[in-house]
């Protein structure tokens, strides 16, 4: 009777629950913070640098695809030409939301091992942590791109709406794939390497710098590369802020990309929760 409840309670510990979650959500938010504060601590411009770097980026970005390689013009729906720097931003802000959580909450584990080792402690948020810890640059990056748009004349409307819906899409599916790559991670620290690769790969496979409709590489091959869920929300940026369409006009693509986000939740669920007791032993 005593072991039946004793292993009860443990399951219960072990459940990750978005209710869970949500009783914790101020120590998140804490952690949150905290965690994005000392990612530049020590350094005289503190957190700006966050900001700094993916403005250089995309700056360079434009510069060597639009000056240098001069790509195919850029149409909306309309007809009309879209400057390539619009274009541009509505690909590269979406990831590097995805490229900065990916990475960090692949870490989570690790970077607060201390607090895993520790019995009471929920590690269950600390994935949640670093994904929301990513969101603070990413809100200044939305309101930018929207500004800019703004500026071209692109202004703000119902459409605009959209990149909340399309970034809280892009959150679940970052956080159902941290928690399954942190836990792993703990016991194969090579996934390290191999993360860094796939965004490495990601960034050119995913229609960010190159417009899929003007590429001669056959529908066979673009539909593939339509399987990649992040076609899905950079897609949707530009549905927003450029073709105004609404994402239920998308209805294969959104009903694909909610089964494969609730897959990956579900699996990185599951895979947390059978790893979990042996995080601290690890660690």
């Amino acid at each position: 009777m005593a072991q039946s409840k004793e292993r009860n309670s443990l399951q219960k510990r072990q459940r990750l629950s978005l209710a869970g979650i949500y009783e914790s959500r101020k120590l998140i938010a804490r952690l949150s913070v905290n965690d994005f504060k000392t990612k530049f601590a020590g350094s005289y411009l503190g957190i700006i640098w966050a900001f700094i770097q993916p403005v250089i980026t995309i700056l360079v970005y434009w510069f060597v695809f639009e000056k240098g390689f001069k790509p195919a013009a850029i149409h909306n729906a309309a007809g009309a030409k879209v400057p390539y720097v619009l274009w541009l931003i509505a690909g590269m802000v979406p990831w590097f939301f995805f490229s900065e959580a990916l990475s960090g909450g692949t870490r989570a584990l690790l970077d607060y091992s201390y607090l895993v080792k520790k019995v009471v402690f929920k590690i269950d948020i600390l994935p949640m942590v670093k994904v929301i810890s990513s969101v603070f640059v990413h809100l200044f990056f939305m309101a930018f791109a929207v500004i800019l748009y703004a500026l071209y004349g692109y202004y703000p409307d119902f459409y605009t709406l959209q990149i909340l819906y399309y970034s809280v899409c892009l959150c679940i599916l970052v956080t159902g794939a941290v928690y399954l790559t942190s836990a792993v991670v703990v016991f194969f620290r090579d996934l390290n390497q191999v993360i860094n690769i796939v965004l490495q790969v990601g960034v050119w496979v995913t229609p960010i710098m190159w417009d899929m409709s003007t590429m001669d590489i056959g529908e066979t091959f673009k539909n593939i590369l339509k399987i990649n869920p992040l076609f899905y929300i950079v897609q949707g940026y530009r549905d927003s802020l450029i073709g105004k369409t609404a994402f239920w006009e998308r209805g294969f693509h959104t009903a694909y990309f909610w089964i494969f986000t609730i897959a990956c939740f579900w699996v990185g669920n599951y895979v947390f929760k059978r790893l979990r007791m042996h995080f601290a032993d690890v660690l």
